[in-house]
């Protein structure tokens, strides 16, 4: 196989211009290289020969590493200094090389000018099948490159492109990428800063990808909307086997969305939670969605905020779930106590394979303190069972009945009856009706008690109230966030409504575009399978198919409220006869074609029947009353013309 001349293997920057370098100064470096490489490489040149040919042209020191083991599968050039230039060299030598398969360029500082050399070798290349880019400080100008090499490669099968300071909107480049390229099978996508709307962008794309099986997200700082967002692309994945979500603060908010995932996802094998600040409430809420898989055998769950309740909680989901797959459980750091361990023994009886990783026994179920009973409201509960007053209680020792006995009396009386307290109690009782030590209780404090005591009740119970009532709140909006999500990133037919009738939109894909989930309950979808507008009361009113093929079939939830129109403006170009319909104007269209269709359709009266005989009856005396009220007035309006001139 002949090799071609530098000026063919050059990459042509008027083709892939760089987001940010101008036109002028790529075209005045093509005119250097090109006036340096006028000389032809010869056929017979070595891979060794032809990149230390485009090292002198380029200008940079060879890497000798490169040149000894150019004929080894794998390459590995991490911390050599390359550079864009040097990745330049490089791609040219490996343009018609068929040994290398792994090509590790990580911590080169290659930027977004190298990957672009790269992303012109693989168009080139079908043998290089796993690319490690990893910190190569490659950003948000290289990220089009990046996609723009996952588009055309056709060998690559795993590429790592870990500590390259991504952005949200850089994940929208990958999604678009990916969409269409299933051969990529292993994507590393950690150390990045992906937050709440690159969460959005990365559920799009594992609800459109159907071939990355190996994912690594760590590192990054999916939480709150973007880690509900991306568990929804996780529930109707289908390829999915390892997923790498540690140090991304999830937190319990993250956690409720991916149990509600993994009861649906029967794909994934593997789950790393470690480092999300999740506590032992969201271990529970994982737990729900853990009782309907069958899938997960790894989950690991390192390093959060999780005690011996959530190791209990973990190890029953394994007990008490038959078909459940998981064999391995990492909570390393967690002190579990002897209850735990006797029901781990019991558990593993009935699933010998599973493996639950903790730090040791010693831990304790954190209780709270039992409350302190107040001593007033044992006398007042006291008196309330014997249906007892104050006066009748202590009449023997209060003979004026001034309400105040001395303090050895008072506390004579309380020890020698049959109340329930204390010797801490009564002293703190008489401290309490003594406050100024004169020696003598005022025990009128006690009539208060009751008044006193229903006050705190209620303000208690508020107080549970409110705070039941806050949680429950905020896992609906979880839950409905997520349902949402699900909605908006599950493809479906389209249909398009033109006066002609029906047509099917065979456009190819959509393009994508990511919306923020605050507004997702109003997101537009364009591929519905129906054409829906929506009434006054904000239900769906679903339009018939004009040619009657295919049938009504519900695809949304009540709860969602999601309103789909089509672009009715596609087939613009097309029909020259069509215009901009608005909603109201296809349903007129509709009608006229119902009323050409049917000879009765002229009018709602001739289409219906009367549902009784009485209507039109009660119709006459309606016009029988209103017409004696006109002439009452027509008789007033004579009795005083005065006034009616005025």
């Amino acid at each position: 196989m002949s090799i071609p001349s530098f000026e063919e293997l050059s990459l042509k920057d008027e083709d892939c211009l760089s987001p940010i370098e101008s036109q002028a100064t790529d075209t005045e470096s093509d005119q250097e290289l090109e006036s340096d490489g006028k000389k032809k490489f010869s056929k017979h040149m070595s891979i060794a020969e032809v990149y230390l040919e485009a090292c002198k042209l380029v200008g940079v020191v060879p890497v000798s590493y490169f040149i000894r083991n150019h004929s080894s599968p794998t390459m590995t050039l991490t911390y050599h200094g390359l550079g864009p230039l040097g990745c330049k060299a490089l791609a040219i030598a490996l343009v018609s090389d068929v040994h290398i398969r792994t090509l590790e360029l990580a911590y080169n500082r290659v930027q977004a000018e190298g990957v672009k050399y790269l992303a012109e070798l693989l168009r080139a290349n079908f043998t290089i099948q796993h690319l490690d880019l990893s910190n190569n400080h490659v950003k948000s100008e290289g990220a089009e490159h990046v996609a723009k090499m996952l588009m055309d490669s056709i060998s690559l099968k795993s590429i790592k492109l870990s500590g390259n300071g991504f952005l949200d909107d850089d994940a929208k480049h990958f999604t678009e990428a990916l969409s269409t390229n299933f051969r990529i099978k292993d994507l590393d996508l950690s150390h990045n800063k992906f937050c709440g709307k690159g969460g959005e962008y990365l559920g799009q794309l594992l609800a459109n990808n159907e071939g990355v099986e190996v994912l690594d997200l760590s590192w990054n700082h999916l939480r709150m909307k973007g880690a509900v967002a991306f568990s929804a692309g996780l529930k109707v994945n289908t390829m999915l086997k390892h997923l790498d979500l540690s140090w991304n603060g999830f937190g319990n908010e993250g956690a409720l969305a991916m149990g509600e995932a993994l009861k649906f996802n029967n794909t994934l094998v593997h789950l790393n939670l470690s480092n999300n600040c999740i506590t032992n409430e969201g271990v529970s809420m994982l737990c729900r969605g853990l009782d309907y898989n069958e899938t997960l055998r790894v989950l690991l769950l390192a390093y959060n905020a999780v005690t011996v309740e959530g190791a209990l909680a973990l190890v029953n989901v394994v007990k008490n779930s038959p078909k459940t797959a998981l064999e391995q459980i990492n909570i390393c750091n967690v002190l579990v106590n002897e209850n735990f361990v006797s029901l781990l023994e019991l558990t593993c009886q009935e699933h010998p394979g599973l493996d639950v990783q903790y730090e040791g026994v010693g831990g304790f179920i954190a209780q709270k303190s039992p409350k302190r009973i107040d001593p007033m409201k044992v006398i007042q509960d006291y008196l309330d069972k014997r249906k007892l007053r104050l006066w009748d209680f202590f009449r023997n020792i209060d003979k004026d009945g001034t309400m105040r006995v001395p303090v050895t009396d008072f506390r004579k009386a309380v020890q020698q009856s049959s109340i329930p307290l204390s010797r801490f109690q009564i002293e703190e009782l008489i401290h309490r009706l003594d406050r100024g030590r004169t020696g003598m209780v005022d025990y009128r404090g006690l009539a208060d008690t009751r008044k006193q005591m229903v006050r705190d009740h209620r303000r208690q119970l508020k107080k549970v109230e409110s705070r039941q009532k806050k949680e429950k709140q905020k896992s609906d909006r979880i839950l409905k966030t997520f349902q949402t999500a699900v909605e908006a990133v599950t493809p479906r037919s389209s249909m398009i409504f033109s006066p002609g009738g029906a047509k099917e939109d065979s456009g190819g894909p959509q393009p994508f575009s990511a919306t923020p989930l605050s507004s997702w309950h109003h997101i537009v979808m364009s591929n519905s399978s129906r054409y829906s507008i929506t009434n006054m009361s904000g239900d769906h009113v679903h339009l018939p198919m004009l040619g009657g093929t295919s049938p009504y079939r519900p695809t949304s939830s009540p709860a969602m409220r999601s309103y789909s129109q089509p672009n009715l403006l596609v087939d613009s170009s097309n029909s020259p006869t069509s215009k901009s319909i608005s909603a109201q104007g296809v349903c007129s269209d509709l009608e006229t074609d119902y009323s050409k269709l049917s000879p009765t359709g002229n009018s709602l009266t001739r289409s219906r029947p009367a549902l009784n005989t009485q209507q039109p009856e009660s119709k006459a005396k309606t016009k029988k009353l209103k017409k004696r009220k006109v002439k009452k007035h027509g008789v007033k309006d004579s009795q005083n013309p005065t006034k009616s001139i005025k």
